[in-house]
């Protein structure tokens, strides 16, 4: 009985308890109060060095922020001046632009001829200088009852067939008063069509058929052989006069 209640008793006095002003609990041979107080002493400096490094880190990441928003800024500020220097060229090229087709307007091929003269033609080789240049025709006299093929320039070439295409240069004018109401001349160009089928007005394919290549002939005409005396739809009416220049026939 006495020796289990000295081993207690030591247990007890090892892990708490003991009399008054004895020395603090040990375990081990360590005095608890020590570890707590050497425990405490060593959290102090690592907590503040803990947050010194979290701020520096902390103004490490603005630092990096805001130059990333500077970089950003300035990337965004080169592309607007681009854009912006872009859209001025732009718009300076198109200024020209309309500035070029403005002057060149008033310089097109389509505008008002100042002389009311045709300018002389290119004619086949062979062809007499006089049918470079538009002829003035004047009006008939007297009545006309038939047709009448009056020669003013004889040319060279082959007479004309019928079934051939010819092309001439014409000028049309009413037998009465002379005033002209068609001109291939004015049209800039000759006119080519096939001759004594039917494709033309009786009077050309009646006037044309044997006239050499490269001749200028008056054809009057009373009006059954041109288009009648029916000015509907344009067409000109009564007895007519063409002067006709034979350029060509194949």
């Amino acid at each position: 009985m006495g020796t289990l209640g000295v081993r207690a008793g030591t247990v007890c006095a090892g892990l708490g308890g003991g009399p008054p002003g004895a020395h603090p609990p040990t375990l081990q041979g360590v005095d608890v109060s020590e570890r707590v107080e050497n425990r405490s002493a060593g959290q102090a400096p690592a907590t503040k060095a803990q947050r010194r490094l979290a701020a520096q880190l902390a103004e490490k990441k603005a630092a990096e922020a805001r130059r990333r928003r500077q970089s950003m800024l300035g990337a965004a500020v080169g592309v607007l001046a681009v854009v912006a220097l872009v859209g001025g060229l732009v718009w300076l090229n198109s200024g020209d632009d309309d500035k070029t087709a403005t002057a060149g307007s008033s310089a097109s091929p389509t505008a008002p001829a100042e002389s009311s003269e045709v300018p002389a033609q290119e004619l086949p080789a062979g062809i007499d200088p006089a049918l470079k240049t538009k002829p003035a025709v004047q009006a008939g006299t007297g009545e006309l009852t038939k047709l009448t093929v009056t020669t003013l320039v004889k040319g060279t070439g082959p007479a004309v067939k019928a079934g051939q295409n010819i092309t001439t240069n014409y000028v049309g004018v009413f037998y009465k008063d002379g005033k002209q109401f068609d001109a291939s001349w004015d049209n800039g160009q000759p006119a080519t069509f096939q001759i004594g089928v039917g494709q033309v007005i009786k009077g050309w394919d009646q006037g044309l058929v044997g006239v050499p290549v490269g001749s200028r002939v008056q054809l009057d005409l009373p009006a059954d052989l041109a288009y009648g005396n029916d000015a509907a739809g344009g067409r000109p009416a009564g007895p007519l006069r063409f002067v006709v220049d034979v350029l060509a026939a194949q």
